[in-house]
């Protein structure tokens, strides 16, 4: 490894600008066909060639949308474009180009001892900042300030620019810097970082210290802040390159994937509990119902978090039901999903209805509307009304559900009860060999479940909550 000036200049290095590694080496993959962002999903079309194209124009970047759609994770990302090592002057705070110092520390060593200054080496991993704007940062805290115990254990005047504490922002020389929620920053504190941005000095307590800082600058901020909190002034908003629009997923397929991906699921779980793809579409048509509900604010955005958190949820549901009947497999009923009414409510903001209505019955309610939503795609429509005299899929079914006495499903009875429960209505088993003959078998209980729970929303059949399961019988 490289340790002095001289060795590194006589391998031929040549220093480059962190936007200038990002741009190369973003070209690189796009040429060798490397997914520079991998792991993110929805965005390939959108978001991406935008970040792409920000990248390739060495723009400091803004990433506006809503809460959970991944602005802070296309940011780590960008560490991975960067050069896995560069070189810096050893015991410098503020990560100095040997080739192109900035700070006094570095100019005064390198004319002291020349090419044998000494070089240390620093990882891409560290060459990543992030600060979360609060209304209590202080310019301080990013840019700098002047430290008095430095000035007095050197003894040296205030006006030595070497009493200078630096912030944040100039330590995290020729990295990535992110600042997330900057409307949140206060105005005054935007203020201070124009100069960085544009002229390459910072201010500090009277000193305008010329310092030409190489680094990547992205912001995020939410639509929803620049009502609510703050907003991003103008002149910053003109000092930044780029600024790209997030967005949530386009479809429930894509939704799936981020969710299985993000879900920590462990493998004992995973082991003993079976999920119905079926059931997974359900659980992310639920996201989709949330965003356009009457009750759930949309301006805030309903998180990608939340169907991760359900997920979570919907598994160690069912594991505990199979914990407390000893079984070692089981799988998810339709019933268990009112174990992720906790991973919703805490989730949505909700308007003034909705607090009215209360957040459980706002949960429920987009459980009913997925449910509506989804099952037209495998059977016929339920029509909301019908002559007497007009026949439909469903009323061989409804007959025997009510000569039968209804059907009561405990929320945690064994699987052979629940199989038997399920299975001795007859006309449940014909509808699905006529509608969804491909249907695996594995899921097919599932599926017989979600067919008492549509016509019970569509208000063909009565569902009543009891303490310990539901009870599918007569509407009146």
């Amino acid at each position: 490894m490289i340790s002095t000036f001289g060795e590194l200049k006589a391998s031929g290095y040549t220093p480059k600008s962190i936007k200038d590694e990002l741009r190369e080496n973003l070209i690189r993959n796009i040429q060798s066909g490397i997914n520079s962002f991998e792991g993110v999903h929805g965005f390939e079309k959108t978001v991406i060639p935008e970040l792409e194209r920000a990248i390739l124009s060495r723009h400091n970047i803004n990433f506006l949308g809503l809460r959970g759609q991944a602005k802070t994770r296309l940011a780590r990302l960008m560490v991975n474009l960067l050069d896995e090592y560069i070189p810096y002057v050893e015991g410098s705070e503020i990560n100095d180009d040997p080739f192109n110092p900035i700070s006094r520390y570095a100019y005064e060593l390198i004319a002291e001892k020349g090419d044998n200054i000494p070089i240390a080496w620093l990882h891409r991993n560290d060459r990543f900042t992030e600060k979360l704007a609060t209304p209590d940062v202080t310019v301080a805290d990013l840019i700098g300030d002047v430290d008095p115990i430095k000035a007095a254990n050197l003894k040296l005047s205030y006006a030595d620019d070497r009493v200078i504490h630096y912030g944040m922002i100039p330590r995290s020389n020729r990295c990535i810097f992110v600042i997330n929620e900057i409307p949140d920053l206060q105005a005054r504190i935007q203020v201070s970082l124009f100069n960085i941005l544009q002229e390459g000095d910072i201010q500090i307590r009277g000193f305008k210290l010329r310092l030409p800082l190489d680094i990547q600058f992205i912001f995020t901020a939410n639509p929803e802040d620049y009502t609510n909190r703050g907003s991003i002034v103008t002149p910053l908003k003109d000092r930044i390159g780029s600024q790209i629009l997030t967005h949530y997923p386009e479809s429930v397929e894509i939704a799936r994937k981020i969710s299985a991906q993000e879900a920590k699921i462990h493998t004992s779980q995973s082991e003993v509990v079976h999920v119905p793809d079926f059931a997974l579409d359900l659980l992310e048509q639920i996201i989709f119902e949330a965003r356009n509900n009457e009750y759930i604010d949309n301006k805030s955005g309903v998180s990608a978090r939340m169907s991760i958190s359900m997920l979570e949820n919907l598994v160690s549901t069912a594991e505990r039901r199979a914990l407390l009947n000893k079984e070692t497999h089981t799988t998810v009923r339709l019933s268990d999903f009112m174990g992720i009414i906790p991973a919703i409510t805490g989730k949505v903001e909700l308007v003034y209805e909705g607090e009215q209505e209360g957040a459980t019955f706002v949960a429920e309610q987009l459980l009913g509307s997925a449910i509506k939503t989804l099952f037209p795609s495998l059977f016929p429509r339920i029509e909301k009304l019908s002559k007497k005299t007009e026949s439909t899929p469903y009323d061989e079914l409804l007959a025997e559900l009510i000569a039968e006495g209804g059907l009561f499903l405990y929320d945690d009875c064994e699987g052979s009860e629940y199989t038997e429960s399920l299975n001795k209505i007859n006309a449940l088993s014909d509808l699905i060999a006529q509608y969804q003959p491909e249907f695996p078998m594995t899921d097919q209980l599932f599926l017989k479940e979600f067919v008492l729970w549509a016509l019970a929303e569509h208000q063909k059949l009565g569902k009543e909550r009891m303490n310990n399961g539901f009870d599918f019988g007569d509407l009146f």
